[in-house]
């Protein structure tokens, strides 16, 4: 079966502004996160990509951008059900301001129970995505081979719930993962069991410094919903 290769979008002025960005339209890459767009055709030089996925929302399709301009006739199939969570009342609000929110808690000790008001659950994030990865290994294995390699570009709670999946954990156990901006995860599937082979690898490991902050050290503790900003 083929090997998947996980891109969560650059950095986004969402993650700058520290908002939880959702599906709110117009959030774009920010300078750092055009940066790092502008290193995917040669981090995955080596790739034979059959095909291209992706979230339909501006951050990932900008990520995509050089990568897609480096390969032409590789274009990018659209797919809904990688979209990031559907974070509701929540989404477009400071992240600070969320953290007093009762429900943030649960988010973080107990996914299975979180339901976004005027959203989705959790529970139903990953299993969307779940489905449209095995719905892609089938497509991909059929049309190119099963040793085809393919991407996708998606977000970064998404990310690590499909991580999860292949590791066979509990989605309650999904926070203890963590995917920077722009960071590649791979994973091959196989007919007995999936193999991650690579976790949020930025080949930057300079987000791994010491905290100087004492408030940073603190915040730390919990798990950044949709992501982190990674490194500066």
């Amino acid at each position: 079966m083929p090997t998947l290769i996980l891109v969560r979008h650059g950095r986004s002025t969402a993650n700058t502004a520290g908002l939880l960005a959702g599906r709110t339209p117009g959030v774009a890459l920010d300078d750092r996160g055009r940066e790092q767009a502008a290193t995917l055709p040669r981090r995955l030089a080596a790739l034979p990509l059959s095909e291209v996925v992706t979230s339909p929302l501006q951050r990932c399709q900008e990520t995509l951008e050089p990568l897609l301009a480096a390969r032409p006739g590789l274009g990018a199939h659209t797919d809904d059900r990688v979209t990031e969570c559907d974070y509701g009342d929540w989404s477009g609000r400071e992240l600070a301001e969320l953290g007093d929110e009762p429900l943030m808690e649960v988010v973080q000790r107990h996914p299975t129970a979180a339901a976004f008001p005027g959203g989705e659950s959790m529970r139903h994030m990953q299993h969307r995505a779940a489905e449209a990865v095995r719905e892609w290994n089938a497509r991909v294995e059929r049309d190119h081979g099963p040793d085809a390699v393919y991407l996708m570009c998606s977000h970064g709670d998404i990310i690590k719930s499909l991580v999860a999946d292949a590791l066979g954990l509990h989605l309650d156990l999904f926070q203890r993962i963590s995917v920077e901006p722009c960071s590649i995860t791979a994973i091959r599937y196989t007919r007995t069991r999936p193999f991650l082979l690579r976790l949020g690898d930025t080949g930057d490991l300079a987000s791994l410094a010491p905290r100087e902050d004492t408030r940073e050290r603190a915040e730390a503790a919990d798990a950044p919903v949709g992501g982190s900003t990674g490194a500066p």
